[in-house]
């Protein structure tokens, strides 16, 4: 019964189910993140030229956000289907798995050539899940909002992911501090990708207690589920999926840059240490996690579309200053260069999601919403850290901003196309 389902659904449950859900997601995918530059390269492809096996490295981390749509039209074909609640299960488990499984791989010294494919296929299983996780995990949240309070309802989800980057570099810190590096390269990196076991067993305690949300209850009362919603979602809605996708774009082309990109940057070309660098992250996602929940405040209030432009408009003027503020030799100007950079991240990524979710009906909601977020991933965050290094090898830092404003203007024409498409 829709009234019994929406009965037994506490605002504190759902929001705290949709939160620990993306974060053990997110801590999983930052943790590769991180490995990626600091300790993948030289444990699983051949070490005769650092630059290169970087490069190969930073393209697995790349592989994930190709699967991510394929993630969203599996996970989210069923999730408009047979309902939010299972497929966010299944998603969780996916991710999970993967990740468990890349800690348990032989190194390249161990197998060869098996080894990168077998870490590329581990990461594929990531962005597969997390392909799924995160439209469910806002829909979760969104359909089961009060009136007026969507965007902030919204909000939880979106913390996951500073939560779960603020654990990942923890535990990277932590490493750091009580294993010498040769103990750290030699199995402690395996670590986390082992522990993120114990907090998938967290998040499907919490999830198998949620009921459906309403809004798909009513559909499921009403027989209103389509069958192919995939299908659906191209032939109906292709323009609200366009809209969608490149409304996010500066999105992932940020955070990417300011995690990975910056994290590789500064610690090869920039002189910085392993432990200073993510020590000045951490500080720097703080305001980012600050910035989540004052941009859906304003979102509920004035509007998320504004709040998405102002946003993307100062991620614009970021960029302008980006090589000013990204230097060697001022550990102060690179923690105001990451503050201000993922604050502005903070303010983007707070109202996104409850904005992508408003583009779809109910019955294609979950397919529709993940499916932009996740293509949004493949143009603004597969291959950002690849094309930053690429331009700021041949033309400089200066050239890394101008790609970030590119895709702030992409982003800020498609806020002033959208209306006409949900119209």
């Amino acid at each position: 019964m829709p009234g019994a389902a929406r009965a037994t659904n506490s605002p504190a449950r759902v929001l705290f189910a949709s939160l620990i859900g993306t974060t053990i997601e997110f801590f999983d995918f930052y943790i590769y993140a991180t490995a990626a530059v600091l300790v993948f390269p030289s444990l699983f492809f051949p070490s005769a030229d650092p630059a290169s096996a970087t490069l190969q490295s930073l393209a697995t981390f790349a592989l994930a956000f190709f699967a991510r749509p394929i993630g969203s039209a599996l996970f989210g074909h069923y999730g408009d289907r047979i309902g939010r609640k299972a497929t966010l299960v299944a998603a969780l488990l996916t991710m999970g798995l993967s990740t468990v499984a890349i800690g348990l791989l032989p190194t390249y010294a161990s197998i060869g050539v098996a080894a990168p494919a077998l870490l590329a296929l581990c990461r594929f299983g990531q962005g597969l899940g997390l392909g799924g996780e995160w439209g469910g995990a806002v829909l979760l949240a969104t359909e089961n909002a009060p009136p007026g309070k969507r965007a902030w309802y919204g909000m939880f989800p979106q913390l996951g992911a500073p939560i779960g980057f603020l654990c990942s570099t923890g535990i990277f810190l932590l490493l750091s501090e009580v294993l010498t590096d040769a103990q750290f390269i030699g199995w402690g990196w395996r670590i986390p990708f082992l522990a993120s076991a114990a907090l998938v067993f967290v998040g499907l305690w919490v999830r198998l207690r949620i009921t459906e949300t309403p809004d798909f209850q009513k559909t499921l009362d009403s027989d209103q589920r389509v069958r192919l919603p995939m299908w659906t979602v191209l032939s109906h809605y292709p323009g609200q999926l366009l809209a969608g996708t490149f409304m996010v774009l500066a999105t992932f082309v940020l955070f990417y840059l300011m995690t990975v990109f910056s994290l590789s940057w500064g610690t090869a070309q920039l002189g910085y240490s392993r432990e200073q660098f993510l020590l000045l992250q951490m500080v720097g996602v703080l305001f980012f996690a600050v910035c989540i929940p004052l941009s859906t405040l304003f979102a509920d209030r004035h509007g998320r579309r504004l709040a998405m432009v102002i946003a993307s408009v100062l991620i614009f003027v970021f960029g302008l200053f980006y090589a000013r503020l990204f230097t060697a030799g001022a550990a102060w100007q690179v923690l105001l260069f990451l503050s201000l950079g993922l604050a502005a991240m903070g303010l983007t990524y707070g109202p996104c999601g409850t904005l992508l979710a408003e583009l779809f009906p109910t019955e294609v909601r979950y397919t529709g919403a993940s499916l932009a977020f996740n293509l949004a991933g493949i143009f603004g965050a597969s291959l950002a850290p690849y094309i930053a290094t690429w331009l700021a090898g041949h033309y400089g830092l200066a050239y890394v901003g101008y790609y970030l404003c590119v895709a702030a203007a992409l982003t800020l024409l498609a806020l002033a196309w959208m209306p006409r498409q949900r119209g």
